[in-house]
């Protein structure tokens, strides 16, 4: 069988998770933790990718660029990489992360927008980084649209493409359909991965289901920490993994396990759980990063966060949007005391 590997998305996607509070030092703690259990490729930056500490996406605690730097020097193993969504981040941002020491990049689009990334990988592939391309909300494409704008990222230098259910809307052969039509249209010149979520329960089933279909990439976290419901949890994926006889090379699963319990779970006040509002965004097709936006609106005009995910839903916004929240919050105030 095909190995497998496992990529950790903690100290990105888990950053979403503590509101991009990350200290230095608990990023040194994860990647040792991580890079011990021989994970070959760690992401690290704003939830929302370079670029991403804003006001409208919330400020990190340390400058990404910080963070990076501490990874790259902690991983004796690991590659470090980075996300750079086109519009958030510039290539300027990449530049400055490869003189960090980042050697891996995953450019993230709207899943039929995959021409806004073409500059990016161009410029990646000049710095001679690993690129990974990210088609996110890939539950709002069919297969058939998914492969184009696959084979649209590819083309322009993109070595790895993600089916990325950023919702955790997918469930099992919804999937499995999606990761085998990227296959068959750019498996030939290109890897395909696999990023699921958990707010219907079917991140770690997705992504065996992935792999059946051809993923050769996975995406995890320790603990489940990410948006949302939280993502599929990396000690999990390796230790079913290794029940399935599926090879991820070096990989031990015992050690993420520890990594999870012992490293990550004392630094975080509160875990992803499927409670009502993640349910309702893996039921509506929500970007998860809106959840915390969601609940902040929820507060100040005294809504139920689940009422506002349902109607963000229903309007069909994308990640690079949370400012909207703000407009159905009120427009769902408005119309309750009407």
């Amino acid at each position: 069988m095909t190995r497998i590997r496992l990529n950790d998305t903690t100290l990105r996607d888990g950053s979403h998770a503590v509101r991009h509070q990350y200290t230095e030092e608990q990023v040194r703690r994860v990647v040792r933790a991580l890079d011990d259990a021989r994970v070959e490729m760690i992401e690290v930056t704003h939830g929302d990718g370079l670029g991403g500490s804003s006001f409208n996406y919330g400020f990190s605690r340390t400058h990404e660029l910080d963070l990076i730097e501490a990874a790259v020097d902690e991983a004796t193993h690991a590659r470090i990489a980075v996300l750079l969504l086109p519009g958030v981040g510039t290539v300027e941002d990449l530049k400055e992360a490869r003189e960090r020491g980042a050697s891996m990049v995953r450019v993230a689009t709207h899943c039929t927008e995959a021409d806004v990334s073409i500059q990016h990988f161009q410029a990646a592939r000049a710095m001679d980084m690993e690129t990974g391309g990210f088609l996110m909300l890939s539950h709002r494409a069919s297969p058939t649209e998914l492969a184009r704008q696959a084979r649209i990222m590819v083309d322009a230098g993109c070595q790895c493409v993600f089916v990325v259910d950023s919702s955790g809307y997918l469930i099992m052969e919804e999937a499995a359909e999606r990761v085998r039509a990227v296959v068959e249209e750019v498996g030939a010149d290109a890897q395909v991965g696999f990023h699921g979520h958990q707010n219907l329960g079917c991140g770690v089933a997705n992504s065996v289901l992935a792999v059946r279909a051809g993923a050769t990439q996975i995406d995890g976290t320790l603990y489940g920490l990410g948006a949302g419901a939280g993502n599929a949890p990396i000690e999990v994926l390796a230790t079913v993994f290794d029940r399935l006889g599926i090879d991820i090379g070096d990989v031990d699963a015992a050690a993420l396990q520890n990594a999870a319990e012992d490293v990550l779970r004392p630094m975080v006040d509160r875990l992803p759980m499927m409670d009502r509002g993640s349910i309702v965004q893996g039921q509506m097709g929500v970007y998860n990063s809106f959840l915390f936006h969601a609940e902040r609106a929820a507060e100040r005009y005294g809504l139920d966060a689940a009422d506002i995910l349902r109607e963000v839903g229903r309007r069909g916004y994308v990640g690079g949007q949370e400012d909207m929240i703000i407009d159905v919050a009120v427009d769902l105030q408005r119309a309750a005391s009407a």
